[in-house]
Parts: C-alpha cells; structure tokens; sequence
C-alpha cells in the first residue's frame, strides 16, 4: 500500500512513548525505530525496517528526528 501522506511522529511524552499517525488512524505508540518499522510493515510498507525509518520522506518527525526519544 503507497502512502501519499505522511507518517507523523509526535514529540517524545513523559514515559518516553511517541505517537504515531498515518492519515487519520493512530497506529500505536512506538518506544524505538522498531516500533516504527513495525507500524509501517502492518500498513502495508513491507521494506520498512529501522534504516527506512531513519531516513524516510514519509515520516514527519516532531519535536525531534529519529534518535530523540523521551527518558
């Protein structure tokens, strides 16, 4: 499944966790890339692993890219 819309990631929250959306559906809260990726594999991006993650047009990263994660 393409997606023409982005993946948003939200800023980190109190325990670490940033939500993840695509399109209107919140896909779950990821703790690490992998989180991610998986979420990603579920909507139908097969290739999505931890590298795509990091380096992905599709994703908008807020409140911080890709390494920052809450404590």
């Amino acid at each position: 499944m393409a997606r023409t819309q982005p993946v948003i990631v939200y800023p980190p929250a109190e325990d670490g966790g940033r939500r993840v959306r695509a399109d209107d559906h919140f896909l779950g809260m990821a703790y690490g890339l992998l989180d991610i990726a998986e979420f990603l594999r579920q909507a139908g991006i097969e290739d999505a692993d931890p590298a795509y993650v990091r380096q992905s047009a599709l994703i908008e990263w807020r409140g911080g890219g890709p390494d920052v994660w809450g404590s």
